[in-house]
């Protein structure tokens, strides 16, 4: 830039502009180039803008670099989080819409092989309480034709689908909505509105916990409260919601202590309407009404909407991937830091850009390529960047027909009602089934899915992060980041400790660099100067409770003092020079 300058001032002032227009003109033909060919630039771009076009990801850039007039949210990633052990593949599932037994556990079967760990399946309120007050009694069908309804259990529908999870090892995040129209004395307001009778509502959860006690763990309480049409034909409350949370809440632990309870997750809006409000302001509120002691587990969506998986603006008017990050934030000022969120639906719209289409690019409009390729790419940048995430949850897997076709969101199927895959499916699949399972930088429960064992089982234990912790002979895991820190505490044997497989030190009990809390040990087991990726085997003759694993990326701690002293030595060389050379002239 230096020899730049000297040659545009030796020249007159009229070559001189022409000459500096040339060298733009040059620079920007290059950039226009390297855009247009998806070179480096272009990556560049797209890694913080998440936008494909070059126009769009220029205009990105721009509005990326205002990130730092913004203050950034707090994360409070270093913190141990409970609950987000969870495999992190999820998918929504509408199987209570199969009538034939065969269509409902090809689904299931389709999911288990695509390599999903849970299924986000609702257990709509009106298909299973449907009549009146405790009667789980269906009404509704001529099952032999023979003219004469007959009656059969509600349940039975909905037994099927959990004996299906569990038979292709599934776990199921219940989502409990859609009431009744007995619950409602005035239809005008609405069929989803919450019941006139709170506790009419405490009582479905409370018969579906109790029926499925030791078979599903994780329920949702209502879908997306803060938005039309999921209250109802009524301004939207989040106190009133708060109180809907916090009853099914208490009634759902008396059942089961080991039930872990979901918020109904926040939809993604700008809107400050009486019919939607803002997810911020909207989940404000509710933990200003006391919210923060009537949930395990906050829940958010995560749609892409008009940008890929890698946008890194943060402008809070804006619908992005990273959105749940102001979510973050939010429960850390409300001192939720060691809670999770789980993703309850996430996904890009291959939609056709058709205006006949209801809400017709409502949800952004992607090409079923861009769909396939972004997906992977989310779940890689939540496992890598965001350790409070557990769950993340596909929307969806398929309807059992194509009578909604007419609606935007019909077209964020995974596979066609005929079980037809998309390209989204085949994806995911590749993605999935070739992963190998790393734990990247945060603090992780010995129970994470990440981690692989052989005998362990979950132990109560005083101390341990959240009271319990994993007891056994053998734990193995994959890592990615500088420093790799150990909690345990010691059994009757030494713990081996290999790394790649070569031994590594023959005891985790060596008290060097290890710190003692209330009969726990804290011990850095690996430390380099750039984040490196290992395998790690702990093994012993005899059974250890190790209770979280933190990884840690001190990358740039590290190499900032380096780096530092090195540019203040090359300064220091330079200073010498100059002043050897003016006292030479």
């Amino acid at each position: 830039m230096a020899l730049m300058n000297t040659l545009l001032a030796r020249l007159r002032p009229g070559r001189r502009a022409i000459v500096a227009l040339a060298i733009l003109l040059l620079i920007g033909s290059g950039l226009a180039l390297d855009l247009a060919n998806r070179g480096l630039v272009w990556n560049t771009f797209w890694s913080l803008t998440g936008e494909e076009e070059p126009f769009a990801q220029v205009r990105g850039m721009v509005e990326w670099a205002g990130n730092i007039l913004r203050p950034a949210p707090r994360l409070a990633a270093d913190v141990p989080v409970n609950h987000a052990a969870v495999s992190p593949f999820g998918i929504n599932t509408f199987l209570q819409q199969e009538v034939e037994l065969a269509k409902r556990e090809r689904q299931v079967q389709m999911i288990a092989e695509e390599g999903f760990g849970l299924i986000r399946q609702q257990f709509p309120w009106e298909d299973i309480e449907i009549s009146g007050r405790g009667d789980f009694v269906d009404r509704r069908n001529d099952l032999n034709g023979d003219g004469q309804i007959d009656e059969i259990s509600a349940w039975d529908k909905y037994d099927n689908i959990v004996g299906l999870a569990e038979q292709y090892g599934l776990e199921i995040l219940a989502r409990l909505d859609n009431p009744p129209a007995w619950t409602h004395a005035d239809p005008a307001i609405g069929s989803f509105a919450p019941p006139d009778d709170l506790q009419d509502y405490v009582n479905y959860a409370v018969a579906l916990a109790e029926r499925y006690k030791g078979r599903i763990r994780y329920y949702q309480i209502w879908n997306e409260p803060n938005i039309y049409p999921e209250w109802g034909e009524q301004a939207v409350s989040p106190e009133g919601y708060t109180e809907l949370l916090c009853r099914a809440y208490t009634a759902l632990k008396q059942v089961d202590p080991r039930i872990v309870v979901l918020s109904g997750p926040l939809s993604p809006t700008v809107s400050l309407t009486q019919r939607d409000l803002n997810e911020f302001i909207f989940l404000q509120r509710m933990y200003d009404a006391g919210a923060g002691d009537c949930f395990d587990v906050m829940s958010a969506q995560a749609y892409g909407f008009y940008s890929g998986p890698t946008d890194r603006r943060l402008r809070p008017f804006t619908l992005t991937f990273a959105r749940p990050l102001y979510i973050r934030d939010l429960m850390v000022v409300n001192g939720d830091a060691h809670k999770p969120i789980w993703i309850s639906e996430a996904a890009w719209n291959p939609q056709p850009d058709d205006p006949a289409i209801i809400q017709n690019g409502a949800f952004g409009i992607v090409t079923p390529e861009q769909a396939a390729r972004y997906m992977p790419l989310a779940y890689q940048r939540a496992q890598e960047e965001w350790p409070w995430i557990g769950n993340m949850s596909y929307w969806f897997f398929k309807h059992a027909d194509d009578s909604r076709r007419n609606q935007a969101f019909y077209y964020f199927r995974m596979v066609e009602p005929d079980f037809t895959p998309l390209p989204i499916y085949d994806a995911m699949k590749s993605y999935i089934t070739a992963l190998t399972p790393t734990l990247y930088p945060g603090v992780h429960q010995a129970e994470d899915w990440a981690v692989q064992t052989v005998d362990a089982a979950p132990l109560a234990s005083e101390g341990a992060q959240f009271d319990e912790a994993m007891a056994g002979t053998a734990f193995a895991f994959t890592y990615h980041g500088t420093h790799l820190l150990l909690r345990w505490q010691e059994g009757a044997a030494p713990v081996r400790v290999l790394v790649d497989d070569e031994l590594f030190m023959e005891s985790l009990f060596n008290p060097y660099h290890t710190l003692t809390e209330d009969g726990w040990h804290v011990r850095e087991v690996r430390a380099s100067l750039r984040p490196q990726t290992h395998h790690i085997r702990l093994e012993s003759d005899s059974p250890f409770t190790l209770d979280a694993i933190t990884v840690a990326d001190r990358s740039f701690q590290t190499l900032y003092p380096l780096l530092a002293g090195a540019v203040i030595g090359l300064g220091m060389l330079l200073w010498v020079v100059i002043d050897a050379r003016r006292r030479r002239g």
